[in-house]
């Protein structure tokens, strides 16, 4: 593994995870305080995937044009010029359109910097390779909600907070401008055949993205709707990725050793397992804890081990197309879970949320045992 060609792509993921981590539950929490319903909330939510995949098959091109750090800096600063918008306007309208805007942008360092991943680590080590790029993601993401004890959770601050820490994490990457690996231009689509060849594998990405999002929308306002304050509901977004950053490098150790295939299958039966238990626990103990640190560190696997399939099948410029299209099938996960999980969290209450949650993973783990069956 050519560690040093990995610097720049870990500073750019671990300044995604911040990002992302503090503003993921801004938006529907303050929607929540003006009163709109879950559904509304959920839809407002799913612009970002919208957003993310409406570009995305157009991410590998410009980076092969501009450059890998280049292009990821200019999301970072586009992302902390809309988060700016954010805290200066109420209008629900605007809001479904800078969602929209922050998913164009937000999807550039993710994309990018998966490609650079696959492109340069050598497979006995890829598992790990890529449970590291999720760790530092997920410690941006846990940063990121602890941040906002800082400056609360209402109002313009928290906003003007994820700007700046957008722009400050985004400076380590200057020295590293020319550094990065080229990616090589590809043509447009082909999305159809990496879905044919690989169907477990973005179904469980599917599964993945669509429980963390559901989370960072709605495991605040299922605290809140439990009995406890909207900062505790923040602070379970912390256990839930500090989960990911205890549990990717056992894991990702675990798909070197190991079929990847059966790691995967684990992985999501496992999130069912957990999800499913959610409503049963007393949301003021401790014990919620611990499932919300195991919940995310799994669930969060599903996609990173997903991730080292896909460098482990593809290969050469195909590296490219199948990256795009594992993050635009996670982001259509992460699309369709919020109003899914809005929608269940309005008609059955607790259980529901937890419940429409185990089911999505229940069926991306019996996809992945099916796959490996025929396989087998």
């Amino acid at each position: 593994m050519k560690r040093p060609s990995l610097l720049p792509v870990y500073f750019s993921c671990l300044g995604y995870g911040v990002q992302a981590g503090a503003a993921m539950p801004l938006v529907p929490l303050a929607l929540e305080h003006r009163g709109l319903d879950t559904v509304t909330i959920g839809l407002v939510e799913a612009m970002w995937g919208i957003g993310m995949i409406a570009t995305a098959h157009r991410i590998p091109a410009i980076a092969a044009r501009l450059g890998a750090v280049p292009l990821v800096c200019g999301a970072l600063a586009a992302s902390a010029v809309l988060a700016v918008a954010f805290a200066y306007t109420t209008s629900l309208p605007l809001w479904f359109v800078l969602s929209f805007l922050m998913g164009m942008v937000g999807g550039v360092p993710w994309v990018v910097s998966e490609i650079w991943i696959n492109l340069v680590v050598d497979e006995e080590r890829r598992g790990r390779a890529v449970a590291i790029y999720v760790a530092l993601m997920a410690t941006g993401m846990a940063a990121g909600p602890l941040a906002l004890q800082l400056v609360g959770v209402y109002g313009p601050r928290p906003f003007l907070a994820c700007a700046a820490l957008a722009l400050l994490v985004a400076l380590p990457l200057l020295a590293s401008w020319n550094s990065a690996p080229a990616i090589q231009p590809t043509k447009e689509g082909g999305f159809a055949r990496i879905l044919l060849l690989v169907p477990a594998l973005l179904l469980g990405a599917l599964a993945s993205g669509l429980g963390e999002q559901a989370a960072f929308a709605f495991l605040p306002i299922y605290g809140l709707r439990s009995g406890v304050p909207a900062e505790t509901g923040v602070l379970w977004l912390s256990a839930f990725v500090i989960g990911n950053i205890a549990l990717q490098w056992p894991i990702g150790w675990l798909a070197d050793h190991v079929d990847r295939r059966f790691v995967l299958a684990g992985c999501a039966l496992a999130s069912a397992a957990l999800a499913a238990c959610l409503p049963l626990l007393d949301v003021k103990s401790h014990a919620i804890l611990v499932l919300l640190v195991a919940w995310g560190g799994i669930s969060f696997a599903i996609y990173s081990v997903g991730l080292a399939l896909l460098g482990q099948r593809f290969k050469g410029d195909d590296i490219a197309r199948a990256n795009t299209a594992l993050t635009s099938i996670y982001t259509l996960g992460g699309m369709i879970g919020p109003p899914i999980a809005g929608t269940a969290l309005d008609l059955a209450g607790g259980p529901g949320f937890g419940l429409s949650l185990a089911a999505c993973y229940a069926v991306a783990g019996a996809g992945a045992l099916l796959a490996l069956r025929r396989a087998g």
